[in-house]
């Protein structure tokens, strides 16, 4: 485990569409923020879509380069700055040994790997989350068979290959990153089911804790961003856990919800649960686990009928004590994956009344069952009951929802202190292993 930080530590979040940088000094105050656009994803067919991993280098140089104009004046003598990265899950490509991309990455929403996953289905434990045609797993393989054959080829997540950039070391990843990869986190090895697989000769990551220091910033780095000499990189993690750590300390039993576009809940616990069917899988946490599961419903059902003024408007004259008496199951289109796994299921937003207010209401009070109903689903499949809820995206500054919210889950729910997955990534910078729970900024 890393010793707490006596330094600046900064995290970097690269999301779908922008790269966001925190510093954090050692109480957790922060320093300084940027923020770099990306490039939207390349979709050249059905299922299809990726980017070219160079952009993600650029935005990463200079929201670094914007941090670092705040950071020597606020060093102590001697102190040492961490940089963690978090990325989002299941976005993979393939590099040289020098870490050269051998061609674009997959994203993590591209799926074209369908006759792959059909083969390591047949391997994979049913409960695995390799399983799949989004899975780490799936895309490598595909590549293996699609991309350029020469040299040494190593498989990097997004993060993984960012890490490489920072240090010159390249084939290292996290326990978070290489959960759909295949790693079982619990024995901290790679299968034999894995390495029974004909992976063609690709290099599979050596896997650290998130949070454990790797190397010092290469000198090119710190040249070309002005980051203190000796600045270490740490195992970075997944976007979506970097979001929960931003939350804060967590212990057994503390829920985060995260309400955005789509709904999507975990609990902390202390022993992994998976069920597959469901999409449910755990996220190795230090010593526990972070178990969770993704609904389509969320924002984007409100989306379709609201502005955000509308949503301010209609929802300060709502009685939140009160239900509505609408019985929704709000979704942007059929197909639901949890806590109900219907690939046809049809949303359900009938009868509308004629006042937009009451149909609001229902809407709201039909996501928050939603998300009530998956944190019982994740309790029966052995999860520790949820004893609170803490909330990120957009919805957590709704604080109608949040009441009505409360009244149905019949747990205490309030905001995310921090809603930024950079500076989840920060604080697994600034404390290593240990920003999982426990006392801490």
């Amino acid at each position: 485990m890393a010793p707490a930080l006596q330094g600046p530590a900064i995290g970097v979040d690269l999301g779908t569409s922008g790269c966001r940088a925190v510093a954090l000094a050692p109480t957790g105050e922060v320093l300084g923020e940027a923020r770099a656009p990306l490039p939207p994803s390349r979709r050249p067919g059905a299922g299809m879509s990726e980017q070219d991993p160079w952009p993600w280098w650029f935005a990463v140089l200079a929201v670094l380069r914007d941090l670092a104009r705040v950071l020597p004046r606020r060093l102590a003598q001697g102190a040492q700055a961490r940089v963690c990265v978090d990325a989002t899950s299941a976005t993979l490509l393939l590099a040289a040994g020098d870490g050269e991309p051998l061609g674009p990455a997959l994203m993590y929403d591209d799926t074209r790997a369908r006759t792959e996953a059909a083969a390591i289905a047949v391997r994979a434990p049913e409960d695995s989350p390799a399983r799949g045609a989004g899975s780490s797993l799936a895309k490598l393989i595909w590549l293996g068979r699609h991309g350029p054959a020469r040299g040494r080829r190593i498989a990097l997540h997004q993060a993984d290959w960012i890490l490489g950039r920072l240090t010159g070391r390249f084939g290292v990843s996290d326990w978070n990153n290489c959960l759909k990869l295949g790693f079982d986190p619990v024995k901290g090895i790679w299968p034999d089911w894995v390495r029974g697989l004909d992976l063609m000769g690709i290099v599979l990551p050596d896997v650290l804790a998130p949070g454990t220091p790797v190397a010092a910033l290469a000198q090119a780095v710190i040249e070309a961003t002005g980051l203190p000499p000796g600045t270490l990189a740490v195992a970075g993690t997944t976007d979506s856990t970097a979001a929960v750590l931003a939350a804060g300390p967590l212990g057994v039993g503390d829920g985060v919800t995260s309400l955005g576009s789509t709904l999507v809940i975990k609990v902390v616990g202390e022993w992994p649960v998976a069920e597959p069917r469901l999409g449910v899988y755990s996220q190795r946490l230090g010593d526990l686990w972070l178990i969770g599961g993704a609904s389509n419903s969320g924002g984007a059902v409100l989306r379709r009928f609201f502005d955000d003024a509308e949503l301010r408007r209609l929802s300060a004259g709502m009685d939140s004590e009160r239900d509505s008496g609408l019985d929704y199951y709000p979704l942007p289109a059929p197909g639901e994956r949890f806590p109900l796994s219907d690939p046809d299921l049809a949303p359900r937003l009938e009868p509308r009344p004629a006042d937009d207010r009451a149909f609001l209401q229902g809407l709201l009070e039909g996501i928050a069952r939603i998300e009530a109903r998956g944190y019982r689903l994740l309790s029966e499949l052995g999860a520790p009951p949820v004893r609170r809820v803490l909330t990120i995206g957009g919805g957590a500054a709704n604080p109608v929802w949040t009441r009505i919210r409360e009244r149905l889950l019949g747990v205490p729910v309030s905001p995310a202190a921090q809603q930024e997955a950079a500076y989840g990534a920060a604080r697994l910078a600034l404390l290593g292993p240990a920003a999982s729970a426990g006392p801490g900024p």
